[in-house]
């Protein structure tokens, strides 16, 4: 009798023990003040217990802080060109709004894809136009970030012949070349830590975060031979088209924030946009052009590097906006 009992204390410590391991193998977050979910914990699914891992395919946990349900997803670091903040092909853009929408742009030329008081985004657009077409195909080449007074590039390589066992990212900080190791988590920070970037593979693929403001996840890709046969794109052989799609979430952005993506952000925002149209295109290549991938000089652009007191006015509006429609954990939306 007493063997039995000590068998069911130790199976019970077991048990318990047991539980305890797999209840810390799930990853909490208290959430900062300031946010919707400020002094919560939210506990990772146990399909995505982890926020990093070595597998580029695998979802991993994320846990936005400032999403009215409080609660952890799963999600893949790579963009998902089929969600809102998501900019992919020709380059078809997903707003906040959850719309889809086309800005084709001009090849060889910048423009502002978000604007606002603290952050600029630009994007350099590639392609060529075949005879008898009225206008160029368009792929975004490469990212330029304005932030305070910092500066990041993140750029496709051209290449002729696309191989998947060659590193066609060119990544700088102010100027100077980032030496990033091609290992799957490899990481860079900037000198004072508010900016990272992170490899999701050994190649083509980044995460770039600015610390409480916005995180783009990056892929670089080619225009393959399946799609010049399916659009005509009658791409050259000496040059494959490496572009970029890219997924943003942003954090702190104003009511005001303009940009081809941007401004699909605004609380107010009416997408000019027809419902059921197959490809809805979207224009004002006059408002968005900038005249390089780092400056912030066109008609639209809002970024001003003197900007500290309009960001903690645009930080505390964001905790009075509803940003719940939408959202699919990539995108927001907020309205007041």
């Amino acid at each position: 009798m007493e063997i039995t009992k000590s068998s069911s204390v130790i199976i019970i410590l077991l048990v318990f023990v047991s539980s305890l391991v797999e209840t810390n193998a799930y990853y909490y977050m208290n959430c900062y003040g300031g946010t919707r979910c400020s002094g919560k914990y939210i506990r990772c699914p146990a399909e995505c217990p982890s926020s990093v891992s070595n597998d580029p395919k695998a979802k991993v946990c994320q846990i936005d802080c400032n999403k009215p349900t409080c609660r952890a997803v799963c999600r893949h670091r790579k963009p998902n060109c089929n969600a809102p903040g998501s900019g992919c092909y020709d380059p078809r853009f997903i707003g906040g709004d959850g719309r889809v929408f086309y800005f084709h742009g001009k090849s060889n030329q910048h423009f502002s894809l978000v604007s606002d008081s603290n952050l600029q985004i630009n994007g350099r657009f590639i392609g060529h136009r075949p005879a008898n077409r009225a206008r160029d195909y368009t792929w975004i080449q490469a990212l330029g970030v304005l932030f305070n007074s910092q500066t990041l590039s993140v750029e496709a390589t051209k290449t002729a012949k696309w191989s998947n066992e060659v590193d066609h990212l060119n990544l700088t900080y102010n100027g100077e070349f980032i030496d990033l190791n091609e290992v799957t988590l490899s990481t860079w920070f900037s000198p004072s830590k508010d900016i990272k970037v992170e490899r999701v593979a050994s190649k083509n693929s980044v995460i770039v975060t600015i610390e409480n403001v916005a995180e783009i996840l990056v892929n670089v890709v080619p225009i393959t031979k399946e799609d010049d046969r399916i659009h005509n794109y009658q791409v050259p052989k000496d040059d494959c088209f490496a572009h970029l799609e890219v997924q943003f979430r942003f954090f702190s952005l104003s009511p005001k924030v303009d940009g081809v993506l941007g401004k699909t952000y605004r609380p107010d925002f009416e997408n000019p946009a027809k419902p059921g149209v197959a490809m809805p295109v979207v224009g004002g290549e006059d408002s968005y052009k900038t005249t390089s991938l780092l400056s912030h000089d066109c008609a639209s652009c809002l970024f001003t590097q003197e900007s500290s007191a309009e960001r903690d006015t645009s930080a505390k509006m964001i905790g009075t906006l509803d940003c719940t429609k939408f959202s699919y954990g990539l995108g927001i939306v907020c309205k007041k």
